[in-house]
């Protein structure tokens, strides 16, 4: 064996363990939001916080750096391998290990602070936390940064090659046909009824198991719990997702369950040989939001689709309002009034990111206040939505990103559902029956499809190369726009 080959095998040997260790984290983070007793917050944030630092030290011990310089690739999955090492190596290298183990320590806690602050309103209880954590975060940035733009250090950590410059464009671009496109569908005659009915718990919980099954969901690689924000959790061999119930409105159950099964689908997917390396997560989270949104919106709440869903509730359920397939559809793809990112609309979902992404950016740079984040907050949503917040868990306290310190992910939602829209275009394409297997609940073909053009390469390629692979063709948002656009003024009758 000659020495560069010995350096890589050296490497990866090393890479897995630190890998391994890396999903450890992960299940330590997914037991707090689940099953963790309340009283258990302090001692794990100390845990997360000593795991952190084993974790930095392994990120930048100065081997890799040797390793690295040495190492050949003779494949490319070893260059791949190599440059998402590096570009950790690199990336982690900058920041003290002081700081990353306080940033863990304090977001740990700050997450059980904000749920608390978050069931009784309590804005002002939740702010020092919150100070906090920006001002770890800010820290972080300035590091990374060394002189350039704090904002986009932080985007770097959650769609590589993305800045707030090319997001905000993006953003530009969108919005002008959004707006007009809510315009006309709330004033519009016909206007679909709201879901009414009694949809108890275990009814949900039901048609959940079904969903995520009929999507695909490895039941043997994971499990469902509770959470207050559903989120997925792991890779490989274990990924699990959460989801939540409120017993007057399903669709929130339904469909925070397939979005989190398009996330995990994602995980499950990737390439098998690539398990605790580099390679073994999604490419970005861009294209994870890809995923998750592709599942939960252009098939899931597809018309074929529903009209199986339909079916599944009448099953489940004494009785609820919709008289047909026709009528159902509109009703779960209804456009209203609502403060709730998570809840929203296709059409609005976008607004909502968008709105999230300025004040988070203003937040990073030092141009707002914490003290001021709640007004600004409010008087943003009733400039963009036309209506006032009612109570700061519809407002401010409704998403857990920045208590753990997510900043510079939020634009990653948008950008996802531009990629599956280019997506969705494409496999359109390729499968010409979808509609007919969606319309028998299968989704076989289409979660086959994604699986083969974007999950099984994993990290693999750079974010945009895995859609532009899949697709034949550069992303960008004039699929997502025409699909939207095509769809409400369909349902609005337009």
């Amino acid at each position: 064996m000659n020495i560069r080959t010995k350096a890589y095998d050296e490497l990866m040997a090393f890479q897995r363990q630190t890998e391994a260790l890396g999903q450890v984290a992960g299940r330590l983070d997914w037991d707090r939001e689940t099953t963790m007793p309340r009283g258990a917050a302090g001692q794990r944030a100390e845990e997360c916080g000593a795991l952190e630092a084993v974790l930095h030290a392994r990120r930048t011990d100065p081997r890799l750096g040797e390793w690295l310089d040495e190492a050949e690739a003779t494949s490319d999955v070893a260059r791949a391998n190599l440059r998402l090492i590096r570009r950790s190596f690199e990336r982690n290298s900058k920041i003290p290990a002081a700081l990353a183990e306080e940033i863990a320590r304090v977001t740990s806690t700050a997450q059980g602070t904000w749920a608390e602050a978050r069931s009784t309103n309590d804005v002002a209880g939740f702010l020092p936390s919150l100070a906090r954590v920006i001002e770890l975060r800010r820290e972080e940035a300035a590091y990374l940064a060394q002189g350039g733009d704090l904002y986009d250090a932080l985007i770097e950590e959650y769609e590589p090659g993305a800045t707030a410059a090319s997001l905000g464009g993006m953003f530009d671009r969108m919005r002008p046909r959004l707006v007009e496109l809510r315009g006309a569908v709330l004033d519009a005659e016909y206007q679909p009824e709201p879901m009414e009915g009694r949809f108890e718990r275990a009814g949900q919980m039901r048609v959940s198991r079904e969903l995520a099954s009929a999507f695909g969901y490895d039941w043997d690689r994971g499990r469902m719990d509770f959470a207050v924000h559903p989120f997925s959790s792991g890779s490989g061999s274990d990924v699990r997702i959460t989801t939540r119930v409120v017993e007057s409105d399903p669709f929130n159950c339904f469909y925070s369950t397939v979005h989190e099964v398009g996330h995990a689908c994602y995980e499950l997917g990737i390439n098998r040989d690539y398990a605790l390396t580099p390679l073994g997560a999604g490419a970005s989270m861009g294209v994870h939001e890809s995923q998750s949104r592709i599942y939960e919106n252009q098939l899931g709440r597809s018309r074929a689709f529903t009209g199986w869903l339909m079916g599944r509730m009448r099953a489940n359920f004494a009785d609820f309002n919709a008289k047909d397939t026709d009528a159902f559809y509109a009703t779960v793809n209804k456009v209203r009034a609502g403060y709730i990112r998570t809840e929203s609309d296709e059409v609005q979902y976008n607004l909502h990111v968008m709105m999230r992404f300025d004040l988070e950016r203003a937040l990073v740079l030092g141009d707002l206040g914490v003290r001021d984040l709640e007004a600004a907050w409010n008087d943003r949503f009733k400039a963009d939505f036309g209506y006032v917040v009612d109570q700061p868990a519809n407002g401010m306290l409704q998403d857990v990103h920045w208590a753990v310190g997510l900043f510079g992910y939020f634009p990653t939602y948008t950008l996802g559902n531009l990629y599956a829209g280019c997506l969705h275009q494409a496999m359109r394409a390729a499968i010409p029956k979808l509609d007919s297997q969606l319309s028998d609940g299968d989704t076989s073909a289409a979660t086959t499809w994604l699986r083969e053009n974007v999950q099984t390469h994993g990290g693999l390629y750079e974010p945009r190369e895995v859609i532009t692979r899949a697709c034949g063709f550069e992303p960008h948002e004039g699929p997502l726009l025409d699909y939207l656009e095509e769809k409400f003024r369909g349902i609005y009758k337009l």
